[in-house]
């Protein structure tokens, strides 16, 4: 007999056949596409969507057709169809971009290889504000929240963008852009129940105040029940609150400014291993981390003329963790000036520079986990300056830049790159790169100390201790790429990449001593981190999109990457390698239907294919996602939504098992005049 996961998700798929068999033959003539009852859903012709100005490559609003990066937009649209309930099951839809669910509450988010926990070679930004840790060298995805239907697209470069934002933008820059608050004028509320989303609401509100100011309003916030334990220890449930603001102001005729901010608070489940001394003991304890936080930012644009503007941003972000663990307490001030102008028709050059001042305190719950000193402050200085040739008037332009930037665990680095962009007809670019990029030390390479038992009888405990010599991991980057309009209803974009790393870090240069206190004596094997690796990946993605007929789109991405990587004969052999070389999948592939139906309806299928993860011991999978939805008013939509729906329970980047769950959620909007 099904369980009654199993239960959900046949009622799901008899709910959409149904609906198919009762509309597949009928005229879709009315409404027409990307419209329910009459009202507009914002969805982009293939035409339109390669004429959206996107701002992730180059700080600058830009057409697709002009930008010389391997870049992939969402959009709101495609955001909503999706039926994902978080920012990383978003990016599941984007070639190139390796999503892997570690937990109910935790994902592996990377970039064209080196998956891992921490997203260390990728730079996420929320509105251009940077939500990464020089704790841990990468990004808490758990309190990355946004409001979903308030995202206006999500950017993403595949590839190196250190010229622009510095180092940690390695292998590709996650961009999620909120809507301007001008267009949220009105009310928004939603509310969902499922069986692993139990249940999520959220409402909005958006007004103005006479012609120039433009406000929002929100609050949201969900429970998530724990993912599949072989052993029985659910602890990963995982609920947050979040509330926040956005004013959009038209100064002048010359001068915006924008003013936002967000507030957060909640309780995410965890299990961790705890080392103890006396007696030699390690054991899994499972436990709850409070989060909370909070950001402001503002961000005041002037046109100086037709061909010039400045733009200075500035943000002060907090964050704060406590968990069985370890805590720490972040606050983050931050400020940017960007100045944009052409010189004599040809020459379009941005340039800028930057402050970062990031104090932390460190706050130790156990004994064999620790970072010293536990008070720090991370401090980053950085300018850069590029410019656009045009060699060929509106055909051909060469692009070169550099970023030169100061940290404190190894001074100044630059990051330039050269890059070369023909149009050969409005609606086909080919391009092509050579970046050079860097990822900095974190405190987790040079300031940890963390211990663990190797071996209880007689005690043996392996420590991994701080390193005040780590240098920054670099990559240089080779790319090329082509997109294309075919014909108005089919486009294409075709990437590829060969990637040299060198100085990634492992753990080696063993040491081995008796350390008599705390008792009993015990001997202990210390591992420091190093920068004992070097390598290369290869790989590309493609990624068409057809539409079919007026109400039939479809949509794939593939994906594929190989990883060589060796050690350094400067160090000692290590075992990362393998984890290097063996923690992101070859091959990934995603294929989705979007079906606009009539009566208001719309069926969106999404198939997934992701390679095995040889060093995590998992599997291959394939996998599909389904969404009917409802525009059975004006103002209100039901939907259905059924996710990994091929199998019960699968591994994705562990142990811990995927679920299949299906959720309901029912939505109100309501327009202002």
């Amino acid at each position: 007999m099904a369980g009654p996961v199993g239960r959900v998700a046949q009622s799901t798929a008899l709910i959409v056949l149904i609906g198919l068999t009762g509309l597949v033959n009928q005229s879709f003539a009315t409404p027409q596409p990307g419209q329910a009852n009459g009202e507009p859903l914002k969805q982009l012709s293939l035409v339109e969507l390669g004429n959206v100005e996107v701002t992730t490559a180059s700080k600058e609003p830009e057409r697709v057709w002009k930008t010389s990066a391997a870049i992939f937009v969402l959009t709101q649209d495609d955001i909503r169809r999706s039926g994902a309930t978080s920012i990383p099951d978003v990016l599941r839809l984007i070639p190139g971009v390796e999503v892997a669910r570690i937990s109910s509450n935790q994902w592996s988010v990377n970039i064209r290889g080196l998956g891992s926990g921490f997203s260390k070679s990728v730079l996420v930004l929320i509105d251009g504000r940077s939500v990464y840790t020089p704790l841990y060298a990468g990004v808490y995805w758990d309190v990355q929240n946004v409001l979903l239907g308030d995202v206006e697209r999500i950017e993403v470069i595949r590839g190196p963008g250190g010229t622009i934002w510095g180092s940690n933008a390695v292998n590709g820059v996650i961009n999620i852009i909120t809507k301007n608050a001008k267009d949220t004028r009105g009310t928004y509320a939603f509310t969902s129940v499922g069986n692993v989303d139990q249940n999520e609401s959220g409402v909005r509100y958006g007004g103005a105040y006479g012609n120039n100011l433009n406000y929002r309003a929100y609050a949201m916030g969900f429970g998530r029940t724990p993912e599949f334990h072989t052993d029985g220890s659910n602890y990963d449930a995982w609920q947050l609150g979040q509330a926040g603001f956005r004013t959009d102001s038209q100064l002048t005729n010359r001068d915006t400014l924008t003013v936002q901010g967000d507030l957060y608070k909640g309780i995410v489940g965890q299990q961790v291993a705890i080392a103890s001394y006396s007696p030699p003991a390690e054991l899994n304890k499972n436990g709850t981390e409070d989060v909370s936080g909070a950001n402001f930012l503002g961000r005041w644009r002037r046109e100086l003329g037709n061909t010039s503007d400045v733009q200075v941003q500035a943000y002060y972000d907090r964050t704060y963790r406590l968990g069985p663990q370890l805590g720490e307490t972040r606050n983050t001030f931050d400020i940017d000036l960007i100045h944009h102008f052409v010189l004599k028709g040809r020459n379009e050059v941005i340039w800028g520079f930057g402050a970062r001042w990031s104090p932390s305190d460190f706050i130790q719950t156990v004994a064999t986990l620790n970072f010293l000193p536990h008070h720090q402050d991370d401090n980053i200085y950085s300018a850069f300056v590029q410019d656009q040739i045009a060699i060929v008037r509106n055909k051909l332009w060469l692009t070169i830049g550099s970023k030169f930037e100061h940290n404190i665990f190894t001074g100044w680095e630059n990051e330039p790159n050269a890059r070369l962009l023909w149009t050969p007809t409005s609606h086909q670019t080919l391009w092509a790169a050579v970046t050079r990029a860097v990822r900095t030390p974190s405190r987790i390479d040079e300031d940890l100390q963390l211990t663990g038992l190797a071996q209880a009888n007689p005690p043996v405990f392996a420590c991994i201790c701080d390193n005040r010599q780590v240098v920054s991991e670099t990559l240089l980057g080779y790319e090329a790429g082509y997109r294309k309009l075919v014909t108005s209803s089919f486009y294409v974009d075709v990437a590829a990449f060969h990637n040299k790393y060198n100085d990634l870090v492992s753990y080696g240069d063993e040491a081995i001593s008796t350390v008599a206190s705390p008792p009993p004596p015990y001997t202990l094997i210390s591992l420091r981190a190093v920068n004992g690796i070097m390598g290369s990946t290869n790989g590309g993605e493609i990624s068409p999109d057809w539409e079919v007929t007026h109400w039939m789109e479809f949509k794939a991405t593939y994906s594929y990457v190989s990883l060589n990587f060796e050690d350094k004969q400067t160090h000692t052999k290590t075992s990362q390698v393998s984890s290097y070389e063996g923690s992101s999948p070859h091959n990934e592939a995603t294929a989705q239907i979007l079906f606009h139906l009539s009566k208001g309806l719309e069926f969106d299928p999404t198939y997934r294919y992701v390679g095995a993860l040889p060093a995590l011991l998992v599997n291959a999978y394939q996998t599909a996602d389904a969404r009917l939805g409802w525009h059975f008013a004006k103002e209100f939509e039901l939907s259905v939504t059924g996710q990994n729906l091929f199998q019960p329970r699968h591994a994705e980047f562990g142990p811990v098992r995927v679920e299949r769950s299906a959720y309901a959620q029912i939505t109100w909007r309501r327009v202002a005049d």
